[in-house]
């Protein structure tokens, strides 16, 4: 047998994925809301009955991470998200009003790319499978190589049980032998209608730029403010149950800590009490040059780790009931690489004297995680309020960025693919769902006189400009030839028989009923045809 280079069949496989999941989607677009709503709730009680599996499946094939933490996100992705999108409408008529006689109609938008991560390989293709199909849409996802083996159980998992609730074979396609060649060629596939990027910053900047819409997510950076009226005790709690999270692969996940000095003593009292430990200079040099490669780029190897993992790879000796490391920061950008985005078990820490140069710091560390999120503790309205001007589309309050991003702990809605809107490059700034893999169509019925639309309006006020309108536009509008309404306009011609009579053939249906002449086989006679068309013109000029 011919040995066919790996590229090669790995494009060969996305080409015939994408043909199969286009014509699944056609196949779906005709389903009632009934249906998909059968379908997503089997979906849902597959990916809950996988969920330990799953997450033990994820955390064996890439190491990061913990298996209690991925259960619950599968769970966050599978059982939350549906009771938050059940009642989305998303087939048919979603929307009227009755006033401006508009009507709203859902149609899917095709064929879908998802990117998965390999940080939650599992819980994104549950999620991205539901949302997708709720929507009435096919799917076809690109793993990461280095997760390829959990996130194909899980998109298999969720095929087969789409297909046994009544979903047309195909609805969920994966590839199985990940590559570069193999994405790029599916982004560029002209069945794909849409990409939902959910990766490292390349694949997203490369989802944006393969000419179709795309849903990407930018790096998350986030600042965790304790304000000086925060309830010391809840916030901590609320950072390290968020850090220790799956050990930190969330992006929504806290990145730096900042305090003020008049409640620094109490906050780190407290870090220390749930297990932080707060690192020398020293050691704050070691860890980072562990967990950095080529400046502020994570080494894989340490994302999703223990920080007892961390501190043993550094050579630093802490407790063994150590919870999170936590280095002293003295700026922001290049020489403090703590200032950046750590998908593990480690935090930034400042001080600052009040809420105004927390906003300023704030501001500095959020660009390199622009757009994302941002977490604040505080009991001061007008602070909140302040900080809702900051260049981050979550503004969480009072909870941990983990659980309050994804919408587990706020009423955010549940999701794994959390825009970072212009800000941070991308094209939404909500939490994705089904409501964005929509084309939402109008109906518009006229509501105002087209033939007298500039008489009427009384906000047009340019009697100067009348000079320019044609002589037919000036003159009364013409007549509606309907049998319905035979006196409608002001013309010369208002019954049949004056229509008749200047040669203009009415029809007293509008061409709807028996009474309409059958199409004739004889050939137009132009003189004809040009004498109806003067009468016609006359008639509108009202000669």
């Amino acid at each position: 047998m011919q040995n066919i280079d790996y590229d090669l069949r790995s494009v060969q496989e996305v080409r015939d994925l994408a043909r199969l999941g286009q014509i699944a989607t056609e196949q779906i677009a005709t389903y009632t809301e009934e249906q998909i709503d059968k379908i997503v709730r089997n979906m849902v009680r597959v990916a809950e009955e996988n969920a330990v599996s799953l997450a033990k499946m994820a955390v064996e094939e890439t190491g990061f991470g913990r298996v209690d933490s991925k259960t619950y996100k599968n769970h966050m992705a599978s059982t939350l998200l549906y009771d938050a999108i059940k009642d989305i409408k998303t087939c048919g008529i979603i929307g009227e009003d009755p006033v401006n006689r508009t009507i709203e109609v859902a149609d899917p938008v095709g064929l879908i790319m998802g990117i998965v991560p390999s940080t939650n390989p599992t819980s994104t293709a549950i999620y991205k499978s539901i949302i997708a199909v709720k929507a009435r849409n096919a799917i076809v996802f690109s793993p990461h190589p280095s997760a390829a083996k959990c996130t194909l159980r899980a998109a298999t998992l969720m095929r087969d049980a789409a297909i046994e609730a009544g979903a047309p074979a195909n609805i969920i396609g994966c590839i199985t032998m990940p590559s570069m060649p193999a994405t790029d060629e599916l982004m560029h596939s002209k069945e794909v209608k849409m990409i939902i990027a959910t990766g490292g910053p390349g694949m997203v900047k490369a989802a944006y730029s393969a000419g179709k819409p795309a849903l990407g997510v930018g790096a998350g950076n986030s600042p965790a403010y304790i304000e000086r009226t925060a309830n010391v005790q809840q916030a901590v709690a609320n950072i390290i149950a968020s850090k220790t999270f799956d050990y930190g692969t969330i992006c929504a996940s806290e990145q730096s800590i900042i305090c003020e000095e008049c409640n620094k003593d109490a906050v780190i009292a407290e870090f220390k009490r749930h297990g932080a430990y707060f690192m020398t200079p020293e050691e704050t040099d070691k860890v980072c040059k562990l967990l950095f490669k080529k400046g502020h780029a994570m080494n894989a190897k340490f994302v999703g780790r223990a920080a007892t993992v961390i501190a043993e790879g550094a050579g630093i000796s802490v407790p063994a009931n150590t919870t999170v490391l936590i280095g002293p920061q003295a700026g922001v950008g290049e020489g403090y690489p703590l200032s950046y985005e750590k998908l593990t078990s480690v935090l930034g820490f400042y001080v600052v004297n009040d809420w105004h140069e927390a906003c300023e710091l704030s501001i500095q560390l959020l660009q390199n995680g622009i757009g994302h999120t941002m977490s604040l503790h505080t009991e001061d309205r007008n602070v909140v309020m302040e900080f809702a001007k900051k260049p981050a589309s979550r503004i969480l309050v009072n909870t941990g960025g983990t659980m309050g991003g994804t919408g587990a702990s706020t009423g955010l809605l549940p999701a794994l693919t959390l825009g970072c809107g212009t800000m941070g490059g991308s094209s939404i700034s909500e939490n994705v769902g089904p409501q964005h893999l929509i084309n939402r169509k109008k109906v518009a019925y006229g509501i105002k006189p087209a033939t007298t639309l500039v008489q009427d309006d009384a906000t047009f006020n340019h009697p100067e400009v009348a000079q320019y309108a044609p002589a037919f536009a000036q003159a009364a509008p013409s007549p509606v030839l309907c049998a319905s309404t035979p006196t409608v306009g002001s013309g010369s011609y208002k019954t049949p028989e004056q229509y008749q009579n200047a040669g203009i053939s009415y029809s007293p249906c509008c061409g709807g009923a028996s009474d309409t002449p059958a199409a004739s086989d004889k050939p137009i006679d132009i003189n004809q045809l040009n004498d109806m068309i003067n009468a016609l013109v006359k008639a509108m000029k009202g000669e």
